[in-house]
């Protein structure tokens, strides 16, 4: 895979623990975690191969496009970043009961501005066996990355990662 690190944010929490586990299942691979809190566009620059690792906010916090402070400081960096020469996956948490209409969007507003700067984006997974009703991160029937739902589906998520790291084995 080359030299791989893993975004993500925020610390704590469901993102956090995804993050890590992720890590561990790609140990080989000896990914380095990093903070989107403490990252900087010359840590994107230092990898070859990036995973992201985001929640999506809820509706209390939808009159901003990032409500999770850590990823409002980092999208401008994200925005303004060439992702040329890199492959890219990312991950996203959900509520799919909740917010069935908004499942795992902000996974796919981060994926779709990693294309649009040159990314090469991996780790596209079926939206089979998910069950929602609307998500900016659906294409074609495929998420731009892993949903993962540590609210209501917690007991998928080993299973699902396991799947992901094999996909992510072959296209990285």
């Amino acid at each position: 895979m080359g030299n791989l690190a893993i975004f993500f944010g925020p610390e704590g929490g469901s993102v956090n623990r995804v993050a890590k586990s992720l890590a561990a299942k790609l140990e080989q691979q000896k990914p380095d975690l990093i903070l989107i809190n403490e990252a900087t566009a010359a840590d994107l620059e230092r990898y070859d191969t990036i995973i992201f690792g985001i929640s999506t906010i809820g509706r209390d916090t939808w009159d901003q496009k990032f409500g999770n402070i850590d990823w409002s400081r980092f999208m401008p960096i994200i925005s303004a970043f060439n992702f040329t020469g890199k492959k890219v996956a990312v991950f996203g948490l959900g509520d799919h009961i909740t917010y069935a209409y908004h499942f795992v969007n902000s996974m796919g507003i981060l994926a779709k501005e990693v294309v649009k700067n040159g990314g090469e984006l991996l780790g596209k997974v079926s939206a089979e066996g998910y069950d929602f009703q609307d998500s900016e991160a659906l294409e074609g029937g495929l998420f731009l990355g892993l949903p993962v739902d540590e609210d209501f589906e917690p007991e998928l998520t080993d299973g699902r990662l396991n799947g992901w790291v094999a996909q992510l084995n072959k296209e990285f």
